[in-house]
């Protein structure tokens, strides 16, 4: 699991899980243990996540049962229809910058497609350092970055890298109690609101 800002630079990483791990559960381990620092976000301030993740505090997330991805959209089967299809629209095209930062990632250091087989904690540490090799590039660009580039130029391209089976095993010392199903957290009702109020702020506008 990660976390990146708009710049498409990582600010947050918990390695050491395979790719069939939930997000929920992934999450609720980060959340939970205090090892993993990790970072909260301040008062009023929200991350935009997947359907994947619970609704709480701090973090925003799609509309269930709804029309989200923006190829679902592209496709052109029926005009958008009402606020919460506008919303997860808006929402997909924002959060989407997770996959487009994987994508770019993963496309520059091969070895991340086809890990070797080194000893997990060497797996761990190549991960968390062509992360950091990641955001130096991105924030000391060349005058042709192959990698960046053409997603500067297109906002909305995704390199299919970004949807390769992630590298790693699972934490031998996660909680086998969290439910990776809960789809609710604290402050659930206060984040539906907030939904809501931004859905009908993006359909009045």
């Amino acid at each position: 699991m990660a976390i990146c800002d708009f710049n498409m630079c990582f600010t947050y990483v918990v390695p050491g899980w395979e790719g069939s791990a939930h997000d929920s559960r992934i999450f609720q381990h980060a959340y939970r243990d205090l090892r993993c620092n990790f970072p909260y976000p301040p008062q009023g301030k929200y991350y935009l996540v997947d359907a994947g993740y619970p609704l709480q505090n701090g973090l925003l997330k799609p509309y269930p049962e709804t029309r989200y991805h923006l190829p679902d959209f592209a496709r052109g089967e029926r005009p958008i229809e009402g606020r919460r299809e506008m919303f997860n629209k808006a929402h997909y095209s924002l959060r989407s910058v997770i996959e487009r930062t994987f994508g770019v990632w993963k496309k520059r250091w091969s070895i991340l497609r086809g890990m070797p087989p080194y000893k997990f904690s060497k797996q761990c540490v190549i991960v968390v350092a062509t992360m950091a090799l990641h955001n130096y590039i991105r924030r000391h660009p060349s005058r042709v970055d192959l990698e960046f580039g053409p997603c500067d130029e297109d906002e909305n391209l995704v390199y299919p890298e970004a949807y390769e089976h992630r590298t790693g095993e699972n934490l031998s010392n996660a909680d086998p109690n969290i439910d990776p199903t809960n789809t609710e957290g604290s402050g659930s009702t206060a984040m539906a609101a907030l939904r809501d109020f931004i859905a009908d702020q993006i359909q009045n506008s």
